[in-house]
């Protein structure tokens, strides 16, 4: 039997013809991409690490804040995440500023005593620290560390060790403890970010060592500057 041919003004079966716009690809114009701008690559974030790196070898950051920026540059979003990280940087390629004084003492020592110390120069090699039944307290937050990585051999004897870290740093212990006690109180880093590190060769025989950050060190005075820094940046 014969297919019957379709009849005049009779709809035909066939299927309709789609009549709806064809997808477009996700173009976001240059206007419209926020006012954080475009999203940052790891490339990107990377090379803001490492002209961070530069300034720390030329003296203009410290080790606190070759710290808390590195720690900023990994979790940056945004171009102007990162912007605002280096606003305050001469650029790559910029004519380079002289080291930062070397540190020259690498040993503290407490016999009996106190012994408190402020690094600001550059460390280059390992620092000693010694507390024979006395307090020594080293603080590295002002330090300058061009590698970035800082090793502290600290020995204990019936004596108390401090040594105080900038935030965010990663803290790697070792050593041993007879009778005496070996802490770290310190945030962690986020998982999988590089970040500076602090090493530390602790022996504690009948003492105590502890390793802080500046959070844990003086919580008041640090809640107190975050709050400014807040308030500060909710006003700008």
């Amino acid at each position: 039997m014969s297919q019957s041919s379709p009849q005049p003004g009779r709809p035909s079966q066939s299927r309709p013809t789609d009549r709806r716009p064809e997808p477009r690809p996700d173009v976001v114009p240059e206007q419209a991409a926020g006012p954080g701008g475009y999203r940052a690559s790891d490339a990107e974030r990377e090379a803001v690490v490492e002209r961070l790196r530069v300034a720390s070898v030329e003296g203009r950051l410290t080790f606190e804040e070759l710290t808390e920026r590195t720690e900023a540059a990994y979790v940056a979003v945004t171009h102007s995440d990162l912007e605002r990280i280096t606003r305050d940087l001469p650029g790559m390629g910029a004519p380079g500023a002289n080291p930062a004084p070397l540190q020259v003492k690498r040993k503290f020592s407490a016999i009996m005593g106190d012994c408190k110390e402020r690094i600001v120069g550059r460390i280059d090699e390992r620092l000693e620290v010694v507390s024979v039944m006395g307090d020594v307290e080293l603080d590295l937050r002002g330090a300058q560390v061009p590698t970035g990585e800082v090793t502290v051999h600290a020995t204990a004897v019936m004596g108390d060790i401090k040594i105080i870290v900038p935030d965010g740093v990663c803290v790697q212990l070792s050593g041993r403890a007879v009778m005496g006690d070996r802490r770290i109180t310190v945030r962690e880093p986020r998982p999988g970010t590089p970040v500076p590190v602090v090493h530390v060769i602790a022996h504690a025989i009948m003492g105590d060592i502890k390793i802080v950050d500046d959070a844990h060190h003086a919580p008041l005075r640090s809640a107190i500057a975050s709050w400014w820094k807040d308030r500060g940046s909710g006003t700008a």
